[in-house]
Order: structure tokens, then C-alpha cells, then sequence
């Protein structure tokens, strides 16, 4: 962290020959987040440390028109070294560091949805003075690039991370030997990736303009090659550099174009640059690409002799094993070890033995003795040995297999090997099932009521002692659904289960019978062995309705009866339910509305019911003490009780009554219409005695008497009211009003 922050101080634009190689990545976090990198390796041992930026400017732009979308500032957040495939061929003169920056940006469907996709381009200058195979190298730059889709596609989310590519190298190859690198990278998108060789890319920055203040659209010109040098008279002509040539080897560098694996047998000293694409194809159609540029050093290294390797099909055979021509076959009850012998000319190596499968997965060979050691050292032998087992389950299932068994030295700068493919067919040994009994029987199918307890015993067994597991299961259903239980151990050689299971209404269905597998199973070799029984389990289940008899009023065709009773009155009715099933009985009553619309509580209205209830009988009591609070409800009042048995499928008995609260108002209004104020006490005052009593919150509320021009003359809340006129003769009209709306009219003539 010091270091990082002492470069950090120095961090300007520069001119300065520090640039490795590098490329960029843009990963999807969720929804429109992304982060946006770019790893830029740095020369460590020769570069200029004012020259490691503490941040640098990726600009994107749209690939159909060049149009630029946005300038990212993406800060240093890592700075590291990168490794040494064998560490112990450490060169001073070669270290190299992974400068990472990045973040995190939002690429909107909004914006970010041409059809034809984006590209993001860093520059910056200058690559190292030292590089070989171009020209001015002091003064050429790098273009960082990288292609990725619109984040929408027919209108849906288009989602992707570009390729993750490329271990960063720190290695170099030595002139005249095979230098091999796993360039190869990964898409966490599941994505296919395709490579090959690329020329670099320059750009438009240079030693002038180190660092742009943001990249320029593309295109971007590209690196010139430096022609080969002439040779001397005899010599063959050396092809130019190119794309295709640009380390001379034989071969020259080339690179896989599935694994994205490097090799090169490079012929001349240097420090050579180099350029990867790396395309990602997403169900056959190119969605992006990203590039990279590196160097590799070739020197002159010390000769370095292949180790090799000798099998010996059995460990006292003297004849050696013959690839291509002998196979190994392993059979029940035969030896499985072989036993190797790999040794290296040169003082002082250290060997190392390995196996890769090559036309198969899963279960490998392992070795009993040590792996690696030293040869031709103080004390070591010149010969080292190893034994190779081949495990008792390995299985080929009669095709051959082949395995190469592989030793690699610690040569510089990387490991020589020799391999030995080894053919061979394997038999695992003869497998007997398991064997499994019930006590469940002797007849079958076993029967069963709801609330009964079942419960019997299972016992599996393996010829071969190989562990067994006893599982349950069910056709058609899970067992478990239904409260079923199997528990299990271990006695010996013998595995034990219990079944339970407590029968409820869950088992109650349309189907009668209820088929449980029982499975004892091994798992010799990872192949699963089993043995099942079935065993079928009828659920009995039959419900008779339970009766429900009352003292209410019989009903009166499809409607309940209607009870009215007067103020003050108190009504009783009584209940019992009986069930001859015996099962649980409940007795309940809730109130609503006669006219279909919300229920209402029966305490409200003055009614209570208390109910008894038991197995097989329940008894009940209804009481309603009749009062203005039913009555100020003003409708008619429905009241339904319920009797219902505890059993998987009740059918519960209803009974219901209406109930309305007797009005007293039974006879019909007299409204009067003459008097004659003479003082003959006949007829003087003009009364309504005849009116409508109050009941309960309904109520005689005023009279009003109007004059014929409508001027009110009189008016009074008293209902036993007397009016003996306004002293003259004439017509009269008056208005009599009550709480609850209703309204009475009528005319009066004065005669005197």
C-alpha cells in the first residue's frame, strides 16, 4: 500500500515507455448496473513511475455512427504483480505489474439499445523503447478496445458480461524451445469464445500527447511491423512480420482457436509485442469482442533435456507397458497397480508425475507412493519411482479409456514433460441387489379407519455388506403430505426402519387404496441398487348426517317461519343434535338480515343462544328478550343455527327462523277535517287522536297548520294537541311529522 501510494504521488501525464499490455472488461451487476475495467500491465523492472496513472478515461461509443455516448473516469483500485508460472525462474530484468481500473456505471435500455452494439477505447502512450518486432516503439501507443451489445433485444433485457480473458504472462520463452501459454478465458454468461492473433493497436495518442484527455472514435491505426533483418548470403529468406508471423518461430506464434492456447518455438532474441482478439458468440451470432495486447521475452536459456517415464503393467514385470500397442485390462479379484519409472539426464531436477484423463470423467487412478523428488543430486537416486492404482469401482463399461500419465521437470522457463498414454478396460467386481422384508402382512392390503394407528417393521440387508438406506415413498403421493413416518438404524449388518403412521383426514381422498414403497438401496461403485415392496393400505371412511330437532315453528314451504311477538315478550326455543356415528358435535347460531344483506350480532338485538355440545349429542337454548333494540334495527331479523360433526367430510343440519318485532300500530289513521268553535262544546277543537302511537325510536315529532296562502298559523310537538281555530271561518292545511320519516296531511274547514 506504501508503494502504490508513493506512485501514486508521481502519477502525471507523461511520456514514458512503461505499457505491458492490457485489455478491458464490462461485467453485469443487475438491471442496468455495470462495471466497467481495464487491466493495463505495467513494466515493473524498466518502466517509468511517473507514468502509473491514478486514473484514466475509457470513452464509449455507438458502433453504427461513431457517435460518442460518454467519457468514464475509472480510478486505480488495484495495483499487484503478477506471478511466475515456476517462480524459481524469476529474471529481475522481467517483472511486470496488473494495474486495475474500474467502475461502476448504469447502462440504460433507454440509451444503450442500437442495434448494431457499442466499443469502449482507452489511450495511452508509450510501450517499452526494448520492443523488437515494431517500429519507433518509444513513441508507439495502445488502444485498449472492447465490443459489447445493446442491453436490449426486441424489446427484452439483453443482459451480458464480456469475456473474463486471458491469465496475465509474466513468463518468457527461451530461442529454440516450445513455449506453451493458457491464454484461454471464461464467460460467465455461458457464452462461446473464439481467438486469434490480431495486429496491436496504436491509436492516435503519442509521445507528444501521452495521455488524451478521452480516446478519439475509432478507427485506430494500428502498430507498424519492423521489417526482418537482411540475412547473410546462403541464409533462407525470413518471411515479413505480420499478423500471422508476429514472433519468427518455427513454429511462429500461433494461438488455439477454442482453447486459446499460445505456443511458439521462438527463433530470435527480443522483446516481442503481440495482439489476441477474443470474439464471443452468443447461439451462433458475434455479440462482442475483446482485446488484448502483450510481450514475451525470448532469451537464451540453459539447455534443458525432457524428463521421461516408464510403466511396468505389473510391479515385478520387467517388460515395459508399449502405448499405442498394449492395454491394461483389470478384471475382479486382479492386481490394479502398475508401477512407473521416470528419471531426467540433467543434475539436479526436481520431477513432478500427474494424470490427465483424455476421453473420460469422473473416477481417476491415484498414486500410493510419492509423486515428485530429485534426481541426480547428493544422495538421490537417478531413477525415481511410483505406483499407480486403479480403483476397484472404476468402471469403462467395455470401451477403453485412455490416461496420460505425465512428468514434467522444473526447467526454465517452463516445465519440459513426457507422457505416457495408457489404454485400459476396467471391471468393477460383481454386485449383488439388497434384500429387504416387512412385517407388514401376511394379507395385504392392510386396512385402516381414520384416528387408527398403523405401524409395522422393515429389514434390509446386502449380500455384499455394502451400506443400505431403506426410503419411502409413495404412488401418487408423498407420504409425508399424509403424516407417515419411517425411521431407521443401523443393527449390524442388517438396516432397520419402523413405519408410522397415524391415520387422519388427510388420507381421506377419492381413492381407496393407498399404495406405500418401501426401497432398501446400495450404492456400490456410485450405482444405486435397489430393492422395493410395495405394500397397499385401504382407508375405510363412511359419515352418516347427524339429526337436528327444535321447538321452532315448522317451516312454511322454501321460506323459515316467521315468528312476530309484541314488545316485552321473552321467546325460548331449545335444540339437540344427535350423531349415531358418535362423532364431535357443535351447535352454533348467527344472526343476519331477512333481505340477504350483512349479518348482525344476536346480543345487539336481545337474543342469546348457549350451546352443549359433546361426542354424539349437543343440546342448545335460543332466547330473545323482544325490545326496542331489535326493533329500532327496522328490518326483519334471520337467524340460522348450525349443527355440525367433527369428521373429514361434515354435513352439518341447519335450521333457520325470521323474526320481526310486533308493531302496536294496528289501527288505521283517522284524520279529521271540520269544527265548529261555537262554545257549544260540540266539536270546538280541532284533534287527531287517532294518530299512530310512538314505538319505540319512532315518534310523533310536530304538527304545523298552514293558511290557505300558506302563512303557518300554528305549530306544536305536544301529540295530545287541542287548536280551536284562528277565529275566522276558512280552509286550513296541516302537516303531521314523525321521527322515522313517515308523514301525514290533511286539510280543515272552520265554521263558526
Amino acid at each position: 500500500m506504501l508503494l502504490l501510494c508513493s506512485w501514486l504521488l508521481l502519477a502525471a501525464p507523461a511520456r514514458a515507455t512503461h505499457i505491458v499490455g492490457g485489455e478491458m472488461e464490462l461485467v453485469h451487476n443487475t438491471g442496468d448496473s455495470y462495471t466497467l475495467l481495464l487491466n493495463l500491465y505495467f513494466d515493473a523492472a524498466n518502466g517509468n513511475a511517473s507514468a502509473l496513472d491514478a486514473d484514466l478515461t475509457a470513452s464509449i461509443f455507438d458502433k453504427s455512427t461513431n457517435g460518442r455516448m460518454v467519457n468514464v473516469v475509472l480510478p486505480l483500485t488495484s495495483n499487484t504483480f503478477v506471478n511466475y508460472t515456476n517462480p524459481a525462474c524469476a529474471k529481475p530484468t522481467l517483472s511486470t505489474r496488473k494495474l486495475v481500473y474500474s467502475k461502476q456505471i448504469n447502462l440504460p435500455a433507454g440509451i444503450y439499445n442500437s442495434p448494431q452494439g457499442y466499443y469502449v477505447a482507452v489511450e495511452r502512450c508509450c510501450r517499452n523503447n526494448s520492443i523488437s518486432n515494431i517500429l519507433d516503439p518509444g513513441n508507439a501507443a495502445q488502444a485498449f478496445y472492447l465490443e459489447f451489445p445493446a442491453v436490449v433485444r426486441n424489446g427484452r433485457p439483453f443482459y451480458d458480461s464480456t469475456p473474463r480473458i486471458f491469465p496475465p504472462l509474466a513468463d518468457y520463452a527461451c530461442r529454440g524451445e516450445l513455449f506453451y501459454y493458457d491464454f484461454g478465458g471464461q464467460d460467465i454468461d455461458g457464452d462461446s469464445l473464439v481467438y486469434d492473433l490480431v495486429t496491436p493497436l496504436n491509436g492516435h495518442s503519442d509521445a507528444a500527447v501521452p495521455k488524451p484527455a478521452a480516446a478519439a472514435p475509432a478507427p485506430y491505426v494500428p502498430i507498424t511491423w519492423r521489417p526482418q533483418p537482411p540475412l547473410l548470403p546462403g541464409q533462407p529468406v525470413l518471411p515479413p512480420l505480420s499478423t500471422l508471423n508476429q514472433i519468427p518461430g518455427t513454429p511462429t506464434l500461433g494461438i488455439n482457436r477454442t482453447t486459446g492456447r499460445l505456443t511458439v518455438r521462438p527463433s530470435n532474441l527480443g522483446l516481442f509485442v503481440f495482439g489476441v482478439r477474443c470474439s464471443e458468440y452468443r447461439n451462433g451470432e458475434k455479440i462482442g469482442e475483446a482485446r488484448r495486447d502483450f510481450q514475451l521475452m525470448v532469451l537464451n536459456c540453459p539447455i534443458n533435456v525432457r524428463p521421461s517415464v516408464v510403466m511396468l503393467p505389473t510391479p515385478s514385470s520387467p517388460v515395459p507397458y508399449r502405448p499405442g500397442r498394449d492395454t491394461l485390462r483389470f478384471f475382479p479379484g486382479s492386481n490394479r497397480c502398475v508401477r512407473l519409472r521416470f528419471t531426467d539426464p540433467d543434475p539436479n531436477s526436481r520431477l513432478t508425475l500427474s494424470l490427465s484423463p483424455v476421453n473420460f470423467t469422473g473416477l481417476l487412478p491415484s498414486f500410493t507412493t510419492a509423486t515428485s523428488g530429485a534426481v541426480r543430486t547428493p544422495g538421490s537416486p537417478d531413477t525415481l519411482t511410483a505406483t499407480l492404482c486403479f480403483p476397484e469401482c472404476l468402471n469403462t463399461q467395455g470401451r477403453v479409456f485412455l490416461l496420460d500419465v505425465v512428468v514434467g521437470d522444473d526447467g526454465c522457463s517452463l516445465p519440459k514433460r513426457d507422457t505416457v498414454r495408457v489404454a485400459f478396460i476396467a471391471v468393477p467386481p460383481l454386485n449383488s441387489p439388497p434384500l429387504l422384508t416387512t412385517t407388514a402382512g401376511p394379507t395385504l392390503p392392510l386396512r385402516a379407519r381414520v384416528g387408527d394407528l398403523l405401524s409395522f417393521d422393515l429389514t434390509g440387508t446386502d449380500p455384499d455388506d455394502d451400506p443400505v438406506r431403506l426410503e419411502m415413498s409413495g404412488l401418487g403421493f408423498n407420504p409425508v403430505d399424509l403424516g407417515a413416518t419411517l425411521s431407521q438404524g443401523t443393527n449390524g449388518r442388517q438396516q432397520r426402519g419402523r413405519f408410522t403412521w397415524r391415520v387422519d383426514c388427510r388420507a381421506v381422498g377419492p381413492d381407496s387404496v393407498l399404495n406405500f414403497r418401501f426401497t432398501a438401496a446400495s450404492m456400490p461403485c456410485n450405482t444405486r441398487q435397489a430393492t422395493s415392496i410395495t405394500v397397499p393400505i385401504i382407508v375405510s371412511y363412511a359419515n352418516r348426517p347427524p339429526t337436528l330437532a327444535s321447538t321452532l315453528p315448522p317451516p312454511s314451504g322454501v321460506n323459515p317461519p316467521l315468528l312476530k311477538l309484541p314488545l316485552g315478550r321473552l321467546y325460548t326455543a331449545t335444540f339437540t343434535g344427535v350423531d349415531i356415528d358418535r362423532d364431535g358435535l357443535t351447535l352454533t347460531a348467527t344472526g343476519s338480515y331477512a333481505d340477504g344483506s350483512e349479518g348482525f350480532d344476536l346480543t345487539s338485538a336481545g337474543m342469546r343462544f348457549e350451546a352443549q355440545n359433546g361426542t354424539g349429542v349437543a343440546t342448545g337454548r335460543f332466547t330473545w328478550d323482544v325490545s326496542c333494540t331489535a326493533a329500532n334495527l327496522h328490518r326483519d331479523l334471520l337467524v340460522t343455527f348450525r349443527l355440525i360433526d367433527a369428521t373429514c367430510k361434515p354435513l352439518p343440519q341447519t335450521q333457520s327462523v325470521r323474526l320481526q318485532v310486533q308493531s302496536p300500530d294496528t289501527l288505521a289513521v283517522k284524520l279529521y277535517n271540520i269544527i265548529t268553535p261555537n262554545n257549544d262544546r260540540v266539536n270546538d277543537e280541532f284533534r287527531l287522536p287517532d294518530l299512530p302511537p310512538n314505538f319505540c325510536d319512532a315518534y310523533f315529532t310536530n304538527l304545523k297548520i298552514f293558511s290557505r296562502w300558506g302563512q303557518q298559523v300554528f305549530t306544536t310537538s305536544d301529540r295530545e294537541f287541542r287548536w280551536p281555530g284562528q277565529g275566522s271561518a276558512g280552509i286550513y292545511y296541516y302537516y303531521v311529522t314523525y321521527s322515522d320519516g313517515r308523514k301525514y296531511r290533511g286539510w280543515l274547514e272552520v265554521i263558526p
